[in-house]
């Protein structure tokens, strides 16, 4: 494999966009592609499973559940085009790790800074229910991103990416999920967990952006210590 830390995510990167593992997800995100959402009627959808986004030399990993039907499946570029993404991104410019606020199409000009960004799951699931066939389908995705990079940290945003996250770096006894909640594994970075800035946490009150910009601030801060403190 390549040593350049950007040709190696980009052939990571080819992948999984080459991957068709999980048939069930691939019909949905063709015909959600084909049929679109009106509002954006005009627009050419993705329809691929979706790369992992941001700084090739990250050393922060932000973990996700998996792309919307009609943002990161439409637009091609994780959390982009829905108001998960809008929560997401606001956090990440107040925290410093990214140039801009907002993420709408993969030619808006964002850039991240010592983070990239991966899910759980590649494909926009119906529901955004994934299987538990197609999780474990789409470790071999994640697997190889851990081991890419020597990250400090790993900010994981739902139970599921927590799950996904302890399954990839153990720690016994198994620390439960919940919001804030930090773990470190005898060997890899600090987890760190957050509720998913979904429309069911975000509308509910479940997850404010006061919430999310706390974890964001720690998760920040782990990236940028320096090794040894």
């Amino acid at each position: 494999m390549e040593s350049d830390p950007a040709q190696r995510l980009a052939h990571l990167n080819r992948l999984v966009t080459e991957c068709s593992d999980c048939p069930r997800l691939r019909t949905w995100c063709l015909q959600v592609a084909a049929e679109r959402k009106r509002a954006y009627r005009d627009q050419p959808y993705w329809g691929l499973p979706v790369p992992h986004f941001g700084d090739p030399e990250a050393l922060g990993l932000v973990l996700g559940l998996a792309p919307a039907a009609h943002g990161a499946n439409r637009t091609g570029r994780m959390f982009t085009g829905d108001r998960s993404g809008d929560w997401l991104y606001r956090a990440m410019h107040r925290a410093g790790l990214a140039n801009r606020p907002d993420s709408t199409s993969i030619s808006d000009g964002l850039q991240l800074t010592g983070v990239l960004i991966t899910a759980s799951v590649h494909c926009a699931p119906p529901e955004n229910k994934p299987t538990r066939e197609e999780v474990a389908a789409c470790r071999r995705h994640l697997e190889p991103i851990a081991g890419l990079r020597p990250w400090r940290a790993v900010l994981c945003l739902g139970s599921l990416a927590w799950e996904e996250a302890l399954r990839v770096w153990p720690i016994r006894p198994r620390p439960k999920f919940g919001h804030g909640v930090e773990a470190l594994p005898e060997s890899g970075p600090r987890l760190m967990a957050s509720y998913h800035p979904s429309q069911q946490n975000t509308f509910t009150g479940k997850l404010t952006e006061a919430m999310l910009d706390e974890v964001m601030a720690r998760f920040a801060a782990e990236i940028r210590r320096e090794p040894g403190l």
